[in-house]
């Protein structure tokens, strides 16, 4: 009876070596939803409007096996448009979407009845400024990236350097970059 379950285990063995390659894995890009999560526990959904308000996704990118910092993007016909922190004095910092050409895209959170609320930085620790759906009352709502597979993470406006202004995309003043990161213990959410 042994034997059996050890050439069992040794055929399923072959088997998983044989489809595996080094590159399996460092070649797949896993696309992560983007939500809002409400106090009751409902998730909305967090979109990209353009001027006539038509709603494209808002996805984070998993490259090659990367889940440490994830791209935040804006998926916009066949493009993936960069979502940063825009240079601003608002008292909360606007999310946006930046097209090749400098079009702004708003970011959104919608909600089952139809309101979009904005998706804003309303705080910072250090580097990391804090992004939350804001609903009519003031109340904020942490934004996530789920995986396929149900992992949760934060999404956070990231700094690298001191200044203000952390680059220029497409001639539009970005203040920080949108990133999809692991929760930490004890960071202020």
């Amino acid at each position: 009876m042994q034997s059996r379950y050890r050439i069992v285990l040794v055929v399923a063995a072959v088997l998983v070596l044989a489809t595996w390659s080094p590159t399996t894995f460092a070649e797949d890009t896993v696309i992560w939803h983007i939500k809002a999560v409400h106090p009751e526990g409902r998730l909305l959904d967090i979109k990209a409007l353009d001027k006539n308000g038509t709603i494209h996704d808002v996805k984070a990118i998993e490259e090659n096996g990367n889940r440490h910092v994830m791209d935040i993007k804006a998926f916009v016909g066949s493009k993936k448009l960069p979502v940063k922190i825009l240079v601003s004095d608002d008292k909360y910092a606007p999310v946006k979407a930046i097209g090749e050409d400098g079009t702004i895209f708003d970011i959104k959170a919608l909600t089952a009845d139809g309101k979009k609320l904005d998706v804003k930085g309303v705080s910072r620790n250090g580097n990391v400024i804090h992004i939350k759906a804001i609903a009519a009352n003031g109340q904020l709502y942490g934004v996530k990236a789920i995986s396929p597979l149900g992992q949760l993470y934060n999404v956070k406006g990231i700094k690298m350097l001191k200044d203000i202004q952390e680059t220029t995309v497409s001639g539009v003043a970005v203040a920080a970059h949108i990133k999809a990161i692991p929760q930490v213990p004890g960071c202020d959410d």
